[in-house]
């Protein structure tokens, strides 16, 4: 299991002090929308500068027509990130056309789909995809499998479900982590860090819970050494 830090402060500033204060810490550093979408590539360069081996998680969930998410991976891989998402709703020709284009790549970053977003709770799931969170996470877990993908988004309720469904080597992100029981916020199928350990999770997120901490680096310390007993 490793640690996966939100990146979602409202500036790169303070991004990148939170980023510093973690630099001698082995962690991932996810950049969402918001923060790539302000700061761009100069920002994942800074990250880098902070600390080379940052590993870094773009996470802009593409969504469109094959060929044009593919020219989207292409160009996310050229910024040398270490890991990216697609929504598996895109459907099976869109993965297999991103990871035929991905196939050249000398440091390919693993690509990961999205299930179902934590935000769902399972009626709102229901109204748009006409099944359960658990049939539908599933099904787009193993057509991202079957499409070669590196694993999936998802909540800690399906990552043992999936892992069955494909491959323990199957990686299972989880955002909507709450190391220690901390308020849900606007997320709706939250999880402690025992449960994300006991469900297989790979890569467990943590945003509010660390930044909104007093202390974000004792908050990540505290949650490290509680990884490093599972």
């Amino acid at each position: 299991m490793e640690l996966c830090v939100a990146l979602d402060l409202p500036s790169a500033e303070e991004n990148l002090a939170l980023a510093g204060s973690l630099k001698n810490h082995n962690v991932w550093m996810k950049v969402g929308f918001r923060a790539y979408i302000r700061d761009g590539k100069p920002f994942i360069e800074a990250l880098k500068a902070i600390n080379p081996d940052f590993k870094i998680f773009l996470d802009l969930k593409l969504y469109d027509i094959p060929n044009t998410m593919a020219d989207a991976a292409e160009e996310i891989a050229k910024l040398g990130v270490d890991m990216f998402n697609i929504h598996a709703s895109a459907g099976a020709a869109a993965m297999k056309t991103v990871m035929d284009r991905l196939s050249s790549c000398e440091n390919r970053p693993l690509v990961l789909a999205v299930t179902a977003l934590t935000s769902f709770d399972e009626e709102n799931f229901q109204v748009i995809y006409e099944k359960s969170i658990d049939e539908k996470a599933e099904q787009f877990a193993r057509l991202s499998y079957e499409n070669g993908l590196d694993g999936v988004v998802c909540s800690t309720f399906e990552s043992r479900a999936i892992k069955n469904a494909t491959s323990e080597q199957f990686l299972t992100l989880c955002p909507g982590i709450r190391p220690f029981g901390e308020d849900a916020g606007d997320q709706q199928r939250v999880a402690t860090l025992e449960l994300a350990a006991k469900e297989g999770v790979d890569y467990p997120v943590v945003g509010r819970p660390i930044y909104k901490d007093a202390n974000p680096q004792a908050k990540v310390e505290q949650i490290l050494k509680v990884i490093s007993t599972f």
